[in-house]
C-alpha cells in the first residue's frame, strides 16, 4: 500500500490551483490524500483565506520575518515535519524553495507552469510574462505543465502536460485564462496519480503506470 499523501500547499496569491485540488479531494476524485497545511509568504493571500474557511492550518511565513535564510528555512522545515507533510504542491508560489527542502522532499514537490516546458521556463518566466513571451514568439500552441521541482527553476521532470491552441486574436490575458482552465484540470490529476502511487521518477524520467 502506498503512503497517504499529507500535502502542504505553498501559495503566494489567490491559490486557484489549490482550490481546484481541494475540490477534487473533497469530491472524492482524489483519494488517499489530504491537504494538511497551507503556507504563504503573503499575509493577505487568498489561499490562506480559503484554507481557514476549510479548517486547514494556514500559516503566513515570510523571509522578512527572519534574520537569516537558515532561520526562515528551519521554520518551514519545522512546520512541514510538525504537520507530517510528505508531499508539497506549489500553487503560484513566487519564491524559490531552498535546496535543503528540495533534497528532503526529493521527487515529492510539484509545481505547475503556464507553458509547455521546457519552453518558456526559467527566471522571470511567471504569470503574464509567460503568455506575453508565447504570443511574441508566434507560437501556435501553448498549455500547462506539471513538473517535479528540483534545484533549478522549471527544469525538473515534466509529469503531465496539456496543450491549447494560441489563436491569432489571443492577448496575453485571454491566453492566460485558457491556460488556467487547463491548470485546473491537470494539477488535480497529477496529485491523484501521485496519491495512487502511479508515478515513478527515475533520474530525470517520469513514468506513469
Amino acid at each position: 500500500m502506498h503512503e497517504h499523501l499529507n500535502i502542504a500547499v505553498f501559495a503566494s496569491g489567490k491559490g486557484s490551483n489549490f482550490k481546484a485540488i481541494l475540490e477534487a479531494i473533497n469530491a472524492g476524485r482524489i483519494c488517499n490524500a489530504k491537504i494538511v497545511l497551507v503556507i504563504s509568504n503573503n499575509s493577505d493571500a487568498g489561499a490562506l483565506v480559503t484554507a481557514r474557511e476549510h479548517h486547514i492550518p494556514a500559516r503566513h511565513v515570510s523571509r522578512k520575518q527572519f534574520s537569516t535564510d537558515d532561520d526562515f528555512n528551519a521554520k518551514l522545515m519545522s512546520l512541514l515535519v510538525g504537520y507530517r507533510v510528505n508531499f508539497i504542491v506549489l500553487a503560484g508560489y513566487m519564491k524559490k524553495i531552498d535546496s535543503k527542502i528540495v533534497q528532503s522532499y526529493k521527487n515529492r514537490i510539484i509545481n505547475i507552469h503556464p507553458a509547455l516546458l521546457p519552453k518558456f521556463g526559467g527566471s522571470g518566466m511567471y504569470g503574464i510574462h509567460v503568455h506575453e513571451a508565447v504570443i511574441a514568439s508566434k507560437e501556435n500552441l501553448s498549455g500547462a505543465s506539471v513538473h517535479i521541482v528540483d534545484e533549478e527553476y522549471d527544469r525538473g521532470p515534466v509529469v503531465l502536460q496539456k496543450t491549447v491552441a494560441v489563436d491569432s486574436t489571443d492577448t496575453p490575458e485571454s491566453l492566460a485564462a485558457k491556460v488556467l482552465q487547463l491548470e485546473h484540470e491537470i494539477y488535480p490529476e497529477a496529485v491523484r496519480l501521485f496519491a495512487e502511487g502511479r508515478i515513478k521518477v527515475i533520474g530525470k524520467q517520469v513514468s506513469i503506470s
